[in-house]
């Protein structure tokens, strides 16, 4: 976990993340969390495949173990946090081992309201995985949000949305549903893949956690294929962290290096939809 704000490593400080809010869209993708090596002076960070890391004294270390954290995947993290305008960044082997982490952080017992076209492999999660731990779903027409009150329980702890959905490309207004669902004491999750932060930032309309298939428009090449999350939840993104680390679903090191890469030229790549669009 990559706290966008407060990012220092082996690799120098991420000034461009610090402050995010200070600079474009394109400066934050090539820049956040892109420090020049304070080592060496390279402009890109080096691919660091080590398993292991040496500590300073017992207990005095940066990194300890790759897959609790790696000087790449803190990297693509603090990107991720940067451009969600988060505090916290996350990054996953696949968008299903995000969709599992998050779904982890809810006790047997709960119940989970989400959109009704959702993508298929979080539909499967939901109804057979999520269901055989004791999470119970209700998948919920959420065009119309007035419909989001009438299934509001008692044990409901989350409501998942994507907008636009995947491959249905309905929307979702994410302020009104997390207007209601903050009302009942409900966190928000919003599957961002399809618009990317470029055109959406989900957690300034009032989302409680961002999350993307990285394998689409993030890393945007087919030769990766990850999951990110991002939040401002503090509380959240430690039961993520523990989660993450005692999961392990974690990317490899040259998935984030690739992942990176990716990002960099992902506002240039996200207008060619638009130009397409007739």
């Amino acid at each position: 976990m990559s706290p966008a704000n407060t990012v220092t490593n082996t690799f120098g400080t991420s000034r461009v993340a610090a402050e995010p809010h200070q600079y474009g869209f394109g400066t934050l993708a090539i820049h956040a969390g892109a420090e020049a090596d304070a080592a060496t002076g390279a402009v890109i960070p080096p691919l660091s495949l080590s398993t292991t890391f040496k500590q300073r004294a017992v207990g005095d270390f940066v990194y300890e173990y790759s897959r609790s954290d790696n000087p790449n995947r803190s990297n693509l993290e603090t990107a991720i946090a940067a451009l969600e305008h988060a505090k916290y960044g996350f990054a996953f082997s696949s968008g299903s081992a995000t969709t599992a982490t998050i779904l982890n952080t809810l006790a047997p017992g709960s119940h989970v309201i989400s959109v009704n076209d959702v993508y298929g492999g979080t539909h499967r999660y939901l109804n057979k995985v999520a269901a055989s731990m004791g999470v119970e779903t209700s998948f919920v027409d959420l065009a119309d949000v007035s419909n989001l009150r009438d299934v509001v329980r008692e044990n409901t702890r989350l409501v998942w949305i994507e907008t636009p959905t995947n491959p249905t490309l309905r929307l979702v207004d994410i302020a009104a549903v997390s207007e209601i669902a903050h009302e009942a004491g409900l966190f928000v999750v919003v599957d961002n893949t399809f618009l990317s932060p470029y055109f959406q930032t989900p957690l300034d309309l009032g989302a409680d956690i961002v999350v993307h298939s990285a394998t689409k428009y993030l890393n945007g090449h087919s030769d990766v294929v990850m999951g990110v999350a991002a939040t401002n939840n503090d509380a959240l993104a430690s039961k993520v962290r523990f989660l993450q680390n005692a999961i392990g679903a974690v990317p490899s090191p040259f998935d984030c290096y690739q992942a990176q890469r990716g990002l960099k030229t992902l506002h240039l790549r996200m207008l060619a939809p638009i130009a397409t669009d007739h």
